[in-house]
């Protein structure tokens, strides 16, 4: 049973950290083609991103300052900061290397080929202009990952474990991108155009972060409203990458669990249940504030996907 739990936490975490290194590449991508954009705010383009992957104070003071090149180094090749996309894929490779006799030999390969490249990076990548590239490399190669787990992983509790650690980073990150947003909102300030214009080319990549632009374009006529982009990624049912989508797809993979564990941990599907409950039902009532009776917030979403992951753990990970 202790080697079922640790298989499956290991399966988990996979899933999670494959994630959370594509989730890098995309906000890192986006946001460094929008400070070559907006070269004279390309502060304020960052900051969001640095709140959502920890704060500059550790950037700070291993680099003295805080610009462009830094943040760049930073979020992409640095093993020193536990949220760069290196340090994520080497905490998959990690996880994955205790499975080698567990996972079809493709997964392996391709996990490996993708720490091996992506991993011992320098400042060099930097000067020849090759962060798109790195970016788009580590995109790549976790849709990669996890497509040659869909055409070859067997169906079973390892699949569901895998696939709810994927689809929880992603409706957690998707959030927590909204929240930072929000924050770096300046609502007087969009009075003046230049101002106002800022603020829809912060909506615009956050859609494209998300690879939603063509999407939302396609399912708002209305051109980019922060409230409808809010919605979009949070409540559609069919954009894969929204938050609505992530939470039914998190409880399709824990019903799978529980199928194994039958009435065993009914506090985990409860929970999943009602997280999705409130997000099929809160079409038109997401705000960003804090939480009241009737409406449904950020915060509370996060909350509820942070309460899953807690029970989640706590059922089959914890040792007796």
């Amino acid at each position: 049973m202790l080697l079922l739990s640790r298989l499956a936490e290991n399966l988990f975490w996979i899933g999670r950290y494959v994630e959370r290194a594509e989730n890098t590449a995309r906000l890192l991508n986006v946001n460094y083609s929008a400070s070559l954009e907006m070269p004279g705010r390309a502060r304020d383009s960052w900051r969001p991103l640095l709140e959502l992957t920890g704060g500059e104070a550790q950037l700070r003071a291993k680099y003295g300052r805080v610009d462009t090149r830094t943040i760049s180094a930073w979020l992409s090749f640095d093993r020193d900061n536990p949220s760069s996309i290196a340090s994520s894929v080497a905490r998959a490779r990690e996880n994955a290397r205790g499975l080698r006799d567990r996972l079809p030999s493709e997964m392996w390969e391709a996990i490996n080929r993708t720490y091996l490249g992506l991993c011992f990076q320098n400042e060099d990548l930097l000067s020849r202009d090759g962060l798109t590239e790195y970016c788009d490399s580590a995109r790549d190669a976790s849709q990669f990952f996890f497509g040659i787990a869909f055409a070859t992983f067997p169906r079973d509790e390892g699949w569901s474990f895998l696939r709810a650690g994927q689809m929880l980073e992603r409706g957690d990150n998707m959030l927590r991108v909204l929240q930072s947003t929000h924050r770096g909102e300046d609502r007087q300030a969009l009075s003046d155009p230049k101002q106002h214009a800022v603020q829809d080319l912060r909506w615009v990549s956050v859609l494209k972060g998300a690879s939603a632009y063509e999407a939302y374009r396609k399912r708002v006529h209305t051109g980019i409203v922060p409230e409808r982009v809010e919605e979009f990624l949070l409540l559609d049912e069919f954009f894969p990458r929204s938050v609505r989508y992530s939470a039914e797809n998190l409880d399709d993979a824990l019903a799978q669990i529980d199928r194994h564990h039958p009435g065993d941990h009914p506090e985990i599907l409860r929970l999943s249940r009602w997280l999705v409950a409130r997000l099929q039902y809160a079409r038109g009532t997401v705000s960003a504030g804090v939480e009241g009776e009737e409406r449904l917030t950020l915060e509370g979403l996060l909350g509820d996907f942070n309460r899953v992951g807690g029970a989640i753990h706590a059922a089959y990970f914890q040792e007796e």
